[in-house]
């Protein structure tokens, strides 16, 4: 992410309560990751370009999310400078829609995730305004909301024209140890807890990411005092390219996909391991990424065999990364 020369500061826009039932758990996600667990050591082929994005309005891809609800669909969001949208892509980088959240200012969204929310066996998106290069914000802002369904004449509507979200619930969120910058925000498919990674400021000087949770249920009433869960230091983080700038939690909840500006790493849950938070105790598994301009968002398929990439940047490529002995 560019470094940003003012932070306008945090804008509050309603605050709402929320009851969560977590059953938001696809039969057809579960039948397709029930093996993931015994492929997730052997690691993943070469990245392969798909193709190039074809929408002009998504000019900085700062975040990238497998749909729920449209299978082979992808969501993402700009940088700071663009206004509240979410934008849908195909594997095809074929333009498949833009939506205004309703409810949303966008001051510096970083990423995007999916998870449970408060109506049981709802998909909802998570946008994450969370960004503080400066370290200057008392509380960070989450836009939590129903993932819209896409139709075909999505594909034709205007970002002038964009169609509305139902409106957002507005998660306000706390450090319980300072300000840091984050690009990285995850939610569990399953329990819809909210994980935050922090972006070293520089790393080569041995400085770390630090991972926070928020349990779920996210309450809307006030702001949550996150809980420190560890810290999390790259392998061969010897320049300060090595900032984690994007993450993903698998469909099945049992692996974790990172990216920095050079590579991937991912995390996998040991077998039979029921708590989640252990996975932060697990070894960094480096992966291959393909070149990119600027990258800051990674994602997996939704069957979980692959990894999907954008970056910065009009017309960028859209990589995929699929696991060793999946077919292409």
């Amino acid at each position: 992410m560019r470094n940003k020369l003012l932070m306008l500061g945090v804008i509050l826009l309603g605050i709402f309560s929320a009851s969560y039932s977590f059953s938001f758990d696809r039969k057809d996600i579960t039948k397709k990751t029930t093996n993931l667990l015994q492929n997730c050591s052997e690691g993943f082929q070469s990245p392969e370009i798909r193709a190039n994005l074809e929408d002009k309005d998504i000019n900085e891809s700062s975040g990238v999310v497998a749909s729920r609800l449209n299978p082979g669909v992808y969501w993402t969001h700009n940088d700071s400078g663009d206004g509240p949208f979410i934008y849908a892509f195909d594997l095809a980088g074929k333009k498949k829609g833009v939506w205004k959240v309703k409810g949303a200012q966008a001051l510096d969204w970083e990423d995007i995730a999916i998870g449970p929310g408060p109506k049981p066996g709802k998909s909802y998106l998570y946008t994450g305004d969370i960004g503080d290069n400066l370290r200057l914000r008392a509380e960070l802002t989450i836009y939590q909301f129903l993932e819209p369904k896409v139709s075909q004449e999505d594909a034709n509507v205007l970002k002038s024209n964009a169609k509305s979200t139902k409106k957002a619930n507005i998660i306000r969120l706390k450090y319980p140890d300072g300000v840091y910058d984050a690009e990285a925000l995850l939610i569990h498919p399953k329990s819809g807890d909210l994980y935050i990674i922090t972006k070293p400021l520089r790393p080569s000087t041995g400085e770390v990411a630090r991972v926070y949770k928020a349990s779920a249920p996210l309450s809307t009433n006030s702001a949550i005092t996150m809980t420190f869960i560890t810290t999390l230091a790259l392998p061969l983080q010897d320049t300060d390219q090595k900032k984690i700038n994007g993450a993903d939690i698998s469909p099945n909840g049992q692996q974790v996909a990172l990216s920095d500006y050079d590579r991937g790493y991912e995390i996998c849950l040991p077998s039979g391991e029921t708590n989640f938070d252990n996975i932060w105790k697990q070894p960094l598994q480096p992966l291959e990424l393909n070149v990119r301009r600027q990258g800051e968002s990674i994602c997996y398929r939704l069957d979980g065999n692959a990894l999907l990439t954008t970056s910065e940047g009009v017309n960028q490529p859209l990589a995929e990364i699929l696991r060793k002995g999946i077919a292409k």
